[in-house]
C-alpha cells in the first residue's frame, strides 16, 4: 500500500499521483505540464508515462483544469481501459476542456508539420485529437459530493466540495489491505474562502495522510473587500485613460467570477460605461456549464445569478465566438473590457489583443490569477519592458495591475486553516507548489505538523508508521 508522486512534485502543474493497494492501481489526476515555451510544453506532455497506462484500474479526478486532467485522453489513447471518477459538474466541464485541448493540439501539429515538411523532417501526430477526447469522455462516471463508492478492491472514494472551480473535489480514499486500513485525503486545488459563486472548501475530519496543494503556500491574499475595492479603482482609472482594459483570464472559474462581480457591482463600478467582451469560445461554453449547476453555488450567488440570464443582468456583455468577431474588437480604441484566455498569456486570443494593444499608452492590463514560472504572464507581471509575439518584439506601455486577492486558490493561512480541520495531526505531504512556496509553508505550519514535499519519482509506504519518503530507485 503506497503512493508514488509523478507530477506536481515541487512544481505547480502536471498533477499525477499513483496509489497502489494490493493488486489495484489508481491515479489521482493526470494533468498537463504547463509553463515555458509551447515547444517545451509539448515535449514534456509527449513523454511516456512513468507507468503502463494499461495497468491503471481507475482514475479519480479532482477537477477540470488542464494541469489536473489534460493528459487523460492521452492515457486512454495509450491503453487505459478503466473508469474515471469525478464530480458530475466536473464531468460535464471536461467535455469543454478536452475538445478545446484537442482542437489546439491538432492546430499546433498542423502548424509544426508545415515547418517540419519544409525541412524534410518526419511529421508528428497531434498529442491527441477530437476522436481521442470523445473516447476518453466515455470512461467518465459522475459522482455527487459526500457519496462513497467502492471503485476497486480495497479502495473506496468519497468526494467533498473543494470550492476551487465548479465541480472541484477534495478526494478521500479509504484503503484496505491485509487487515490494515488507511485514509488518504487529497486536497486537489483548494478554493479561496469567501470567493464569489462557490461554497467554501469542506472541512474533512479524518485522515492518516493528507496530500495538500501549496500553490500559494508562501503568501497571503489581500482581503476580498480590498480586492473588490482595487478592481473598482482600476476600472475607474482605465475609464479616464480613454483606453481599453485587457484581462487574461482562465476560462473555467475566474471568468465566471468576473462576470458575476460585474453583475453584482454593476452600478458601483460604473459598468454601464463599458463594452464588455467575453472573447473565448471555451469560456463561453464553461459559463453555460456553470448555469446548469446553480445548486452548487453559495446562497448569495444563487440569488443574483439564478433569477435571470447573465446577458440580461449585463446588457453590455457580448460573447464573441467567431474569429471574425474577435478581430473586430481591435477596431475599438477605447471603452472596451476584453476578457480572453489564456490566463497566463501562453495561448489563446489574449495574445492577439496584447499584440494590438499592449504597446498603447492608456491600455490597462489586469492579472487576476496565478502566473506560473516561465510563462508570458509571469514575465509581464515581473516588469518586462518588451515581449515577443510571433517573432515580433513589442513594447509594454500598458499599465499593469495584479490583483492577487482574486485567486481561486487558498493562501497560506487558508491552507493552514483547512489542515487544522482534521481531528488528529495526519502526515502532511505538500504537492502542487513551487519549492519556495513549499518551504515557506513547511515553516509556517510547524506548530501543527512536520510537512514533507516529495520530488518526482519518490514514494511513501502507507504501512510505514514513519511515513518516510523514499526514492523508487532504492
Amino acid at each position: 500500500m503506497h503512493i508514488e508522486f509523478w507530477g506536481a512534485a515541487q512544481e505547480v502543474t502536471g498533477s499525477c499521483h499513483l496509489v497502489k493497494v494490493g493488486r489495484q492501481t489508481i491515479l489521482l489526476d493526470c494533468g498537463f505540464m504547463q509553463g515555458g515555451s509551447k515547444a517545451r510544453e509539448d515535449e514534456a506532455n509527449r513523454q511516456d508515462f512513468p507507468f503502463d497506462p494499461a495497468s491503471i484500474d481507475a482514475v479519480v479526478l479532482s477537477h477540470s483544469h488542464l494541469d489536473h486532467c489534460g493528459r487523460i485522453p492521452l492515457l486512454v489513447k495509450q491503453g487505459f481501459k478503466g473508469k474515471i471518477y469525478t464530480q458530475r459538474a466536473c464531468q460535464e466541464m471536461c467535455r469543454v476542456m478536452f475538445m478545446d485541448a484537442a482542437f489546439i493540439a491538432e492546430r499546433d501539429a498542423y502548424t509544426l508539420n508545415r515547418k517540419r515538411e519544409r525541412k524534410g523532417l518526419p511529421l508528428l501526430d497531434a498529442l491527441f485529437n477530437s476522436q481521442d477526447a470523445e473516447k476518453a469522455l466515455k470512461h467518465f462516471r459522475g459522482m455527487d459530493y459526500a457519496q462513497s463508492l467502492k471503485i476497486a478492491e480495497g479502495i473506496t472514494v468519497t468526494l467533498f466540495d473543494a470550492g476551487h472551480i465548479l465541480g472541484s473535489s477534495i478526494v478521500q480514499l479509504t484503503l484496505e489491505e491485509a487487515g490494515e486500513t488507511r485514509k488518504v485525503v487529497f486536497s486537489g486545488d483548494l478554493g479561496h474562502a469567501g470567493a464569489p459563486i462557490l461554497r467554501n472548501p469542506a472541512c474533512v475530519k479524518e485522515a492518516d495522510v493528507v496530500l495538500m496543494e501549496s500553490t500559494y503556500g508562501g503568501r497571503c491574499h489581500r482581503s476580498w473587500e480590498a480586492s473588490f475595492a482595487e478592481m473598482g479603482e482600476v476600472l475607474n482609472s482605465a475609464r479616464y485613460s480613454k483606453g481599453n482594459l485587457l484581462i487574461p483570464s482562465f476560462a473555467v472559474g475566474r471568468t465566471q467570477e468576473l462576470l458575476y462581480l460585474f453583475t453584482k457591482y454593476y452600478e458601483e463600478w460604473g459598468m454601464a460605461a463599458w463594452q464588455i467582451f467575453l472573447d473565448s469560445p471555451m469560456a463561453i461554453e464553461a459559463t453555460e456549464v456553470y448555469s446548469h449547476h446553480s445548486h452548487l453555488y453559495d446562497a448569495e450567488s444563487r440569488e443574483i445569478w439564478s433569477q435571470k440570464k447573465i446577458q440580461e443582468k449585463l446588457p453590455n456583455l457580448k460573447m464573441t465566438r467567431s474569429p471574425e468577431e474577435s478581430i473586430a474588437i481591435n477596431n475599438i480604441k477605447s471603452g472596451a473590457i476584453i476578457i480572453a484566455g489564456s490566463g497566463m498569456c501562453e495561448g489563446g486570443r489574449i495574445r492577439h489583443h496584447l499584440k494590438n494593444q499592449v504597446w498603447r499608452k492608456g491600455t490597462h492590463l489586469v492579472f487576476v490569477g496565478f502566473q506560473a514560472r516561465n510563462t508570458l504572464g509571469r514575465r509581464i507581471v515581473e516588469g518586462a519592458k518588451t515581449i515577443k509575439l510571433w517573432g515580433e518584439e513589442i513594447n509594454v506601455e500598458a499599465e499593469v495591475h495584479t490583483i492577487n486577492g482574486f485567486s481561486a486558490h487558498a493562501d497560506q493561512q487558508g491552507l493552514i486553516d483547512w489542515y487544522r480541520c482534521f481531528n488528529n495531526s495526519p502526515q502532511l505531504i505538500l504537492v502542487h507548489g513551487e519549492t519556495e512556496a513549499q518551504e515557506a509553508l513547511i515553516e509556517a505550519i510547524k506548530p501543527w505538523t512536520n510537512a514533507q514535499a516529495p520530488s518526482a519519482g519518490q514514494y511513501m509506504d502507507l504501512l510505514d508508521p514513519a511515513y518516510t519518503l523514499k526514492d523508487l530507485a532504492e
